[in-house]
């Protein structure tokens, strides 16, 4: 039986980051083996945010000369491989080795299934972006459940990433083996975007607006079990159940987000998330008790959950220049925060403790309160701006 496009969609959400997230519960053994700190351990995973910005900035037209289908259906299963070899690494620089391939093969699975959520959903007729990322969250949730239940069991992280190759195989073919990429939007340009957009000063406060939101998510991932594991000796199921905490609250707050903001103007809409981000972050930073440090996370997840799509529905309705111009000038800088940042933060978590990681989520957070006035739609603010 035929898919849905759109069911195709969500699942290649799901298995791409199914495939994306099961190493992260794992980091803190990863860490253990190599005998490292956090900055260490930090700079080594800047490796995979490297090849994604490499592989973002060029892989569009490489992707679309050898076909969205081929390299959908072996970029999925070969992340998983990448993952499963770079979980061999001895040492930081080794590590650092074996993520950049991962991160040029996340990057063009990024370009396809984005723009195949875009093209789907105006084929359709409905928005199905949001509930599509909330597929990613829900599937590195899937992913935080079994590699907590698995590095519980005290198997070796190489062999957990080895079982899930076949798995991800078997799931890519079942959900994406008759995928099919759906056709260019009619009436726009097939133009390759600018390698640059130079950002104006109202996309820098639309940057402002996420920032909080890109980092805190990212910190979630990286560092949520370690977290655990240091501060309340978290046993390895209870550590890696703190990543699948913030990524599941995500996912479940996506689902919503669209009607609550049809409903609401974006502004109420982000600064209600950026009050419930930033309680999670004190909490996290405070928390006196490993339950208060998981409500805390829970709600870092669910106050990161739109303020990224928010700022990018109110760069597109800029009329200073093109939309896709000031579009990919937010994504760019932002992307980057998110992808360099939360790496980079094991250096504060090293030096100062690993609440910190969390603790400098508080400035950011104020910097979105001081700058989502952006987000109106006002014709005032667009006039300011041209």
């Amino acid at each position: 039986m035929e898919l849905p496009p759109q069911i195709k969609v969500f699942g290649a959400f799901f298995i791409y980051s199914f495939a994306m997230g099961s190493i992260f519960p794992r980091l803190p053994d990863i860490q253990t083996a190599m005998g490292v700190g956090e900055g260490a351990l930090g700079l080594a995973l800047i490796g995979s945010a490297v090849g994604t910005l490499i592989s973002l900035t060029f892989a569009g037209r490489v992707v679309e000369i050898i076909g969205y289908r081929r390299v959908l259906l072996t970029a999925i299963p070969l992340l998983s491989a990448l993952y499963a070899l770079a979980s061999w690494a001895q040492t930081p620089l080794t590590f650092f080795l074996l993520l950049l391939p991962v991160g040029l093969t996340i990057g063009a699975i990024e370009v396809i299934i984005n723009v195949e959520a875009d093209r789907v959903e105006h084929a359709i007729g409905r928005r199905i972006m949001s509930r599509a990322h909330a597929f990613w969250s829900l599937g590195f949730f899937a992913a935080g459940m079994v590699g907590s239940f698995i590095a519980q069991t005290g198997l070796e992280v190489h062999y957990h990433l080895l079982i899930m190759i076949p798995v991800i195989i078997v799931a890519t073919l079942t959900i994406l083996g008759r995928f099919e990429p759906a056709p260019h939007r009619a009436g726009t340009s097939t133009d390759e975007a600018p390698r640059f957009a130079r950002p104006t000063a109202t996309i820098m406060a639309l940057v402002g607006v996420c920032l909080s939101a890109m980092l805190m998510e990212g910190a979630g991932i990286d560092w949520s079990a370690i977290y655990m594991r240091d501060l309340f000796n978290a046993e390895p199921f209870w550590a890696g159940l703190a990543v699948a905490t913030v990524a599941g609250s995500q996912g479940v707050a996506r689902f919503f987000a669209d009607s609550f903001v049809e409903r609401f103007s974006p502004v109420l809409v982000a600064r209600v998330l950026l009050t419930v981000l930033g309680i999670g972050v004190l909490l996290a930073f405070f928390a006196p008790a490993a339950w208060v440090a998981y409500l805390g996370f829970a709600l870092i997840g669910v106050g990161s959950s739109a303020l990224f799509p928010l700022a990018m529905s109110a760069a597109a309705q800029q009329t200073d220049r093109p939309a896709a111009v000031n579009v990919a000038a937010l994504a760019q800088f932002s992307f980057t925060a998110f992808l360099l940042g939360p790496p980079l933060l094991g250096f504060i978590g090293e030096h100062f403790g690993i609440q910190w990681v969390f603790g400098v989520g508080i400035p950011l957070v104020l910097l979105g309160f001081a700058t989502a006035h952006v987000l109106s739609p006002k014709p005032v603010l667009r006039e300011a701006t041209s």
